[in-house]
């Protein structure tokens, strides 16, 4: 398979504490990648270092071969959500919708022909309502970000816990959304999220982080989601 993002030796220090250490990892174009750990493992951490949000302490990262540091090429076919931060919160939706899709060179109505396919994610909530972004709920904020990410059809997509803070039917809509996209072969997706079940509808490779370390990295199986579960179990049950 033909490597699409290359890590080598990357490691990420906090005062005294390496939240990253990572000698060598590659994600593969067109594999959808899920990213599960307990709370400061270091998922974030992976996902703005391979964004170039942050620096490293040591290693790189490079996309098609390319150090994320040395261009800004990457960016052109990559849509990303990690935070609120990602947002222009003194924009509406549309509006912010509009500014995406001009830098790709679109007019407006290329922009509202490609925000067609969120409709239902939307629920009548998101556009045409005067609305800035800041004035919105974090589940509605998260659902701006994800189809922001998406809107200009990226080679790599990358989401951080896009689960989070929506209702129990947009996350089955999304669910149902990203494993249409799983069936794209032309898109490289990362995925981190806490909800095991949602990521193992879809996802066709499990990264396990623990405290920085890559602890597990498998193709998905029949048994996947009960052997994810099992070892998250176990991190809370004392040894006999």
């Amino acid at each position: 398979m033909e490597s699409i993002i290359s890590i080598h030796n990357l490691t990420k220090i906090y005062g005294q504490q390496k939240v990253l250490d990572i000698p060598e990892l590659n994600f593969y174009k067109g594999q959808s990648l899920g990213l599960v750990g307990n709370n400061g493992a270091g998922k974030t951490t992976l996902f703005r270092t391979i964004l170039d949000l942050i620096a490293p302490a040591t290693g790189n990262v490079h996309v098609k071969g390319i150090p994320v540091g040395n261009s800004e090429v990457w960016k052109t076919f990559t849509g990303s959500f990690i935070d609120e931060s990602f947002l222009i919160d003194y924009l509406t939706s549309q509006e912010y919708f509009d500014f995406l899709g001009k830098l790709h060179g679109w007019n407006k109505e290329d922009v509202r022909e490609a925000l067609i396919p969120f409709e239902s994610l939307f629920q009548g909530e998101i556009l045409n309502n005067k609305k800035y972004i800041r004035d919105l709920s974090k589940g509605n904020q998260k659902k701006v970000g994800i189809a922001g990410a998406l809107l200009c059809k990226p080679e790599i997509l990358i989401l951080d816990e896009p689960f989070a803070n929506l209702d129990p039917s947009s996350q089955f809509l999304l669910r149902q959304m990203l494993s249409d996209l799983d069936k794209n072969t032309d898109i490289t997706m990362l995925i981190s999220s806490h909800d095991l079940l949602h990521i193992t509808e879809f996802c066709e490779r499990f990264l396990v982080l623990h405290k920085g370390l890559i602890v597990k990295d498998e193709l998905r199986k029949d048994d996947t989601l009960a052997d994810l579960q099992a070892y998250f179990q176990a991190q809370i049950m004392p040894e006999e």
